[in-house]
């Protein structure tokens, strides 16, 4: 059982930028690792998925150009990297991991399968 600790929210302004952290309590080696979001009134949606490896990521159309996945196995992190915020991209941040058997791809972007959620840490992005 791996346990998530996201971390990093806050408020921002428009156009601003913001790291959010997670962190695992076992080893992350053998899952691949996304982030979720949830707005108010909205149902849960994904945001980025990233390799076992590292070497593949993937992302929503909504945000790909501005935020980065990455990930560090040996420190047992995933980091999102946020750049150029807009008040659409407010909400619960979720990290997720997911057993994948494969090193160097992703699954899809769908939530299902993943055994592992944290308990989100809430991004707001005001005008």
């Amino acid at each position: 059982q791996v346990f998530l600790a996201e971390s990093g929210g806050g408020l921002v302004q428009a156009g601003g930028s913001l790291r959010l952290s997670c962190a695992a309590s076992g080893s992350i080696l053998t899952y691949a690792m996304a982030w979720f979001r949830q707005a108010p009134g909205n149902e849960r949606e994904f945001v980025a998925v990233i390799a076992r490896s590292g070497s593949k990521t993937n992302y929503a159309d909504s945000v790909k150009g501005r935020f980065i996945i990455s990930r560090d196995n040996a420190k047992r992190t995933v980091s999102l990297r946020m750049n150029d915020l807009t008040p659409e991209d407010t909400g619960v941040y979720y990290c997720a991991a997911k057993p994948w058997p494969i090193i160097n791809w992703v699954p899809g972007d769908t939530d299902g399968g993943y055994d592992y959620w944290g308990q989100g840490t809430q991004v707001s992005v005001d005008l």
